[in-house]
């Protein structure tokens, strides 16, 4: 879950440069006071998006369970709305059953506004997801923006025109734009009647009269605007109906931007029109060089690209966007100039190769930035992905099996499952690619609960493991010194330690310790190597922990445990300490001492959170609830378990947890209750639970309890 919202729900920032709008946001409000659909209709770059955004900020304390935004203008088709929307709304959904189904239950029993921005080029899945989603949440409002209406029962629309175009609104954003105090009779009124007041019309303009002045503006405008329909910017066909003459206007201005802008930037405009969500320049240089756009001329190309409001600036996390719109233009251009399929090739090459090097460079001091930056590239790997399942199933194995396991850590297991099922299905490559699609498919299944397609999967993958270590030896990989050599079998490595970790992660979730156990520790016995030398033989060595721990082996899991947990530190490795933590929180409970677990349990709690693993938060806290009752303070333990169920709501499906815990925590919340009685446990539970679920993180974290 999020771990930077201070208010309940997640809303992105206001647009600080808006004017206006008092009318179309009081027929808002109103309408969202009275209706349970409300959407808001207007061409492109009239201000939809803007002005919703204003009015959820403005309607969001009339929510107790938040104002979410959802923003639809990533997606290329609707297999993954359901998925994008759950997102949103912090559903880290674990559950393998259809998403809608465990989106509907998210919702059921909240009262909150949800935002879904740029509805129109996926109208009829939304408005039947829509439709779904207030039938099965009686306290939930929709308010849309799209360029028509979603025509569900009982939708109310409120149509947006753009800003009077002589009034001082439109005159006003073109100054706060241009950053200049423009006098109302002069070029600068001029350029809003003859922009019809189109806010995006308008950014563009005032760009340029921060490059050559109002008055060089408003005379290009008006050679531009008073010649022929015909002779405008007329790229952008409308595949439904006659544009309307307002839109006209605006294809007009981008146009005549797109004129304005020197040709290498022109180049540019239109081969960035392959990322659907934001860039870096090194994405940028990557994806967009070749020809005349070098890495020594394309960084000067971007820059006047955002001079010219075509490109956002960079944002916080130092990444560039363009506008749907705009982008759209681009892609125009591409395709005029044939470079579209080579363009999106070289993207889904570039995305394919940053899923390689997050996987091969995933154990180590680079993990959490991996993790991150797989995070914040997440709609155009995904695009990638979706691109080579179209043209090269080979490559979507690769890019999928190797981000698969950064997407799980991340709560996106649906999507994982998804792509890998896919990937699989469509490629026939066989070797070290599909060995670790098997092994992260494994893990998926294992983490939505699916147990026996879980183990149909782990052995799959160890045949293939088996297969690829073999042939890999056949083809003469051999070391001299290498004990198999000439022996006509296989030498084991890391992909029969991986299948040896999902064969016991397996085993562990279906109550066999032992068989778990066996498995890891004869695979690590006959693997040469140190437990420092891959991230597989860590993930072993954390199961074997486990298993140990499962078999009542205590203090060898522990003696154990702690020196896996020095290595990781050393190394700089989160996840698997994380786990480790939670290890040893466990054999702290058996072994009667809750201020340790306690403590372990709060050091994975700070792990699990820098991941942005909403699962591994949900398990921290019910072994630090669990620790804090058997150390008999119930207001905590209360406190905390309440933080944990929102935490466990937000994944889509019950409490889990190893057998011996939910044994633990069963017998400690007991005393918990009896200790400070039943009602005070139940108040303090239920304000934690329809709290802000961070401001309950945060207190489990200082071991303060509410005040």
């Amino acid at each position: 879950m999020r771990d930077t919202a201070s208010v309940r729900g997640h809303l992105p920032d206001e647009n600080p440069g808006f004017v206006g709008r008092r009318t179309e946001l009081g027929r808002i409000s109103a309408a969202l006071a009275e209706h349970r659909l409300v959407t808001v209709t207007g061409v492109g770059g009239v201000g939809k998006t803007r002005l919703a955004l204003r009015a959820a900020h403005r309607a969001a304390e009339r929510f107790p369970d938040g104002a979410w935004w959802s923003d639809l203008t990533p997606l290329d088709g609707d297999r993954l709305l359901v998925a994008l929307v759950a997102d949103s709304v912090d559903l880290a959904d674990h559950t393998p059953g259809m998403a809608s189904t465990a989106l509907c239950r998210r919702l059921a029993d909240d009262r909150l506004l949800l935002v879904l921005d740029s509805c129109e080029h996926l109208a009829g899945p939304c408005a039947r997801l829509v439709a779904d989603l207030l039938a099965a949440a009686p306290g939930l409002t929709v308010l849309a923006t799209s360029r028509r209406p979603l025509g569900v029962d009982g939708e109310r629309t409120v149509a947006l025109d753009p800003l009077p175009p002589a009034g001082r609104d439109a005159l006003e954003l073109l100054r706060r734009a241009a950053g200049e105090d423009f006098p109302a009779a002069g070029p600068a009124g001029e350029i809003c009647v003859r922009l019809e007041g189109i806010p995006l019309a308008l950014e563009l303009a005032a760009a340029q009269i921060r490059l050559q002045g109002a008055e060089a503006v408003r005379d290009q405008l008006g050679t531009r605007l008073d010649s022929p329909p015909g002779a405008r910017f007329d790229l952008l066909a409308h595949t439904e109906r006659v544009w309307p003459s307002r839109h006209q206007t605006l294809r007009a201005a981008i146009g005549w931007s797109h004129e304005l802008c020197a040709p290498l930037e022109r180049l540019l405009w239109a081969r960035l029109s392959v990322f659907r969500g934001p860039f870096d320049l090194a994405s940028a240089l990557a994806v967009c060089s070749g020809g005349p756009l070098t890495p020594a001329t394309l960084p000067a190309a971007l820059d006047g690209l955002v001079r010219s409001s075509v490109v956002r600036p960079l944002d916080a996390a130092g990444r560039h966007r363009m506008l749907d719109t705009i982008r759209a233009y681009g892609a125009t251009w591409l395709e005029r100039t044939g470079e579209t399929a080579t363009v999106a090739d070289r993207h889904a090459a570039h995305f394919r190769a940053l899923a390689r090097r997050a996987e091969t460079e995933w154990l180590g001091a680079r993990q959490l930035r991996w993790s991150r930056s797989v995070d914040a590239h997440h709609t155009d790997l995904r695009t990638a992905l979706d691109r080579l399942l179209r043209t090269d199933p080979d490559g979507a194995l690769d890019l999928v099996g190797s981000v698969a396991f950064a997407w799980s850590c991340r709560g996106r297991l649906r999507e994982a499952r998804d792509g890998l099922e896919q990937a699989l299905l469509l490629s026939g490559a066989r070797g070290r690619a599909r060995a670790r699609a098997l092994w992260a498919l494994g893990v998926t299944l294992v983490l939505q609960g699916e147990s026996g397609p879980a183990q149909d999967v782990s052995e799959r993958c160890a045949r293939e493991a088996r297969y690829t270590e073999y042939e890999e030896a056949r083809e003469g990989s051999e070391r001299p010194d290498d004990p198999y050599a000439g022996a006509g079998r296989p030498r084991p490595g890391d992909l029969t330690l991986d299948a040896a970790a999902l064969a016991g992660l397996v085993a562990l979730t279906t109550g066999r310790p032992m068989a778990a156990f066996v498995v890891v520790d004869h695979v690590l016995d006959a693997v040469a190597g140190g437990p420092a030398d891959s991230a597989a033989r860590l993930r072993c060595g954390l199961v074997r922990v486990f298993a140990l721990t499962g078999l009542g082996r205590l203090a060898e899991a522990r003696r154990r445990a702690l020196a896996l947990r020095a290595l990781c530190e050393e190394l700089d490795e989160h996840w698997t300490r994380t786990a480790l933590e939670y290890q040893l929180a466990l054999t702290g409970l058996l072994e009667g001492d809750p201020a340790a677990a306690a403590g372990h349990a709060r050091a994975m709690l700070e792990g699990t959170r820098r991941l942005g693993a909403s699962l591994g938060v949900a398990l921290g806290l019910d072994v630090l609830a669990t620790a804090l009752a058997a150390a008999g303070d119930g207001e905590r333990a209360a406190d905390v378990s309440g933080t944990g169920e929102a935490y466990w709501r937000s994944t889509g499906q019950p409490r889990r947890g190893l057998p011996g815990l939910r044994a633990l925590r069963e017998k400690y919340t007991d005393t918990a209750r009896a200790t400070i009685g039943d009602p005070a446990y139940e108040e303090i539970f239920l304000r934690a639970l329809t709290g802000l679920p961070q401001d309950g993180l945060d207190r489990a974290l200082r071991g303060s309890p509410q005040a």
